[in-house]
């Protein structure tokens, strides 16, 4: 009864947060227990246009987002093996190379998840287009402008709006994703961080 119970709860919770908020959706968990082994029937029903509209929108943010990463990495892996870069004085907490990559690439899969949930949620999506493609540039201009043209200043100056800019995302759009606005809090975070490197590099060079 354990093992079978446990599988229900799991289940539960899975399509519950995936269809949580979309009145479309719907599941149903069936047990049947045989003797001394434990066979789980299940059955799962989730409406098949919210799901193809939930997957159609998570690749659409999904390309967006990581197209962002693949423009900034063309100046950022050039940028970081250039004279200029090596001869900065950098913050002493600045992480290796490989952390960047490793998350961002968790920022950004958290983040469409989170655009993917949200997209359907809210009744201005002009707003929240506006708000992503804002959030984008931002993102996507901070590289050339800091290992481009290595004006550092100006590079704070982004992504201290930037910064801003996905905490307003995190405070105004919790109402309706509730627990799942939890998602953009790594991008959040992660900005925070890469804030205090440019800062210390705009005012230590």
């Amino acid at each position: 009864m354990a093992i079978g119970s446990w599988c229900e709860r799991s289940l539960v919770i899975f399509f519950s947060f995936l269809g949580e908020n979309n009145p479309s959706s719907n599941w149903t968990v069936k047990q049947t227990f045989l003797h001394t082994n434990y066979t789980v029937e299940i059955s799962l029903t989730l409406n098949k246009v919210f799901v193809m509209k939930f997957l159609q929108t998570f690749i659409l943010f999904l390309v967006l987002n990581f197209g962002a990463l693949g423009i900034g990495s063309i100046f950022t892996n050039r940028g970081v093996v250039s004279d200029w870069y090596q001869n900065l004085s950098k913050a002493p907490w600045t992480p290796s190379g490989w952390v960047f990559g490793a998350a961002w690439t968790t920022i950004m899969i958290c983040f469409t998840f989170y655009m993917a949930y949200l997209w359907p949620q809210v009744d201005n999506r002009r707003v929240l287009l506006i708000l992503f493609v804002l959030q984008w540039l931002l993102n996507v201009s901070w590289n050339p402008v800091f290992f481009y043209y290595h004006n550092v200043r100006l590079g704070l100056l982004i992504i201290v709006a930037l910064t801003f800019l996905v905490g307003y995302f995190m405070l105004k759009f919790w109402p309706d994703l509730g627990v799942k606005s939890t998602l953009i809090l790594p991008y959040f975070l992660w900005l925070l961080i890469a804030t205090s490197l440019n800062a210390y590099v705009a005012f230590k060079n």
